[in-house]
């Protein structure tokens, strides 16, 4: 069997070593300048801090220092798992590293704000890497309901690769392939990125049923808010769909794995269904990052920060439907500004 080399050692990115090594692969583990503490105790031990399991025997981690040394002529496939902060540092370790063309798939999820449009990162990374190295070299996504501590062990996980080819599509899940890690092919790229994009952005609004339900005061039969959280979990997906159509994708990708599927598993927990309870609960953004969340990262709002203002645009100037999106203006113009998240319940889509 051929290797395949991650780049990226978070837990998401060794959660991927998993399906690889069950497919008999030789896998390299190569952490960032960050993943120093990880990559030192997988080499020593197998274990993983961050997944807290020992990874298959058959992997390697190595140093980013090292990277190039993992690309063989036996190098199948590049699995990409930096944070989205991290992607322009990945492209320059690609470039150096690649001498051929290799395909790449992309665990990191976000959007590009670039020219007042917004670029799904597949295209971004495939247009750099043949800048800098001439290569016309296919880049592919992942994205569906992947919580990277199930995968670790093993539980059954549907996905979706989502690529312009469906040849290097079909080949990436085929080296994968493993009874527990199930991927399905999809041509929609923008349609499968935004969805899991925006699925963090919109899980903040889901929380915040969360946050509402700890500010009432408790009811005599001790009901819950979930109710309020249905109905934002609605809206969320038709927004999220009105998003990918409008960006040239396609409407269906909002309905599957990587629109319904992960919104539901963000929503179930994780950073942003806290931050979204936090702002539920009446506090600013600011606020509640420097105060209950200071050393998280959460996704949803950075993509708030670097797309709202180009989002906000985009709807002004009648190039996104803003009347159909109006949790998605809340949501930008509450984090950009700062303000309190007011739900606009009167606008919400009623067809």
């Amino acid at each position: 069997m051929g290797g395949i080399s991650i780049l990226g050692a978070g837990v998401m990115g060794s959660a991927m070593t998993l399906p690889a090594a069950a497919a008999g692969h030789r896998v390299d583990l190569v952490g960032t300048h960050l993943d120093e503490e990880i990559v030192r105790s997988v080499a020593d031990s197998g274990f993983h801090p961050g997944l807290k399991v020992k990874l298959p025997e058959t992997v390697r981690a190595r140093p980013w220092t090292e990277f190039s040394e993992t690309i063989s002529d036996e190098t199948r496939l590049i699995i990409l798992g930096v944070s989205s902060a991290g992607v322009d540092w990945a492209v320059e370790q690609l470039a150096h590293a690649m001498q051929r063309p290799l395909p790449v798939l992309m665990v990191t999820k976000g959007m590009l704000a670039d020219g007042g449009k917004l670029q799904a990162f597949p295209a971004i990374v495939a247009n750099r890497i043949r800048q800098k190295t001439g290569f016309a070299v296919p880049v592919m996504a992942i994205a569906g309901p992947c919580i990277a501590g199930e995968l670790a062990v093993r539980r059954n996980t549907s996905v979706v690769i989502a690529g312009e080819e469906k040849a290097e599509i079909e080949r990436a899940i085929a080296l994968l392939s493993a009874p527990f890690y199930h991927a399905r092919a999809s041509g929609d790229v923008i349609g499968v990125e935004v969805s899991a994009a925006f699925k963090n952005y919109f899980a903040i609004a889901v929380g915040t049923a969360a946050g509402a339900l700890e500010r009432s005061e408790a009811a005599e039969n001790a009901a819950a808010m979930h109710n309020q959280a249905s109905g934002l979990f609605a809206q969320s997906v038709d927004e999220i769909a009105t998003l990918a159509e409008a960006l040239g994708g396609r409407r269906e990708s909002a309905y599957g794995l990587a629109g319904v599927g992960d919104l539901h598993v963000t929503c179930m927990a994780g950073r942003n269904s806290r931050m979204g309870r936090l702002l539920g609960m009446g506090l600013s953004y600011s606020t509640a990052k420097a105060n209950h969340m200071p050393g998280d990262t959460i996704e949803g709002a950075e993509l708030a920060l670097s797309a709202g203002p180009v989002l906000l645009d985009m709807m002004d100037k009648g190039h996104l439907p803003s009347d159909r999106l109006p949790l998605t203006r809340a949501i930008a113009t509450a984090i950009c500004n700062d303000r309190q998240l007011d739900i606009p319940w009167d606008s919400f889509y009623r067809g």
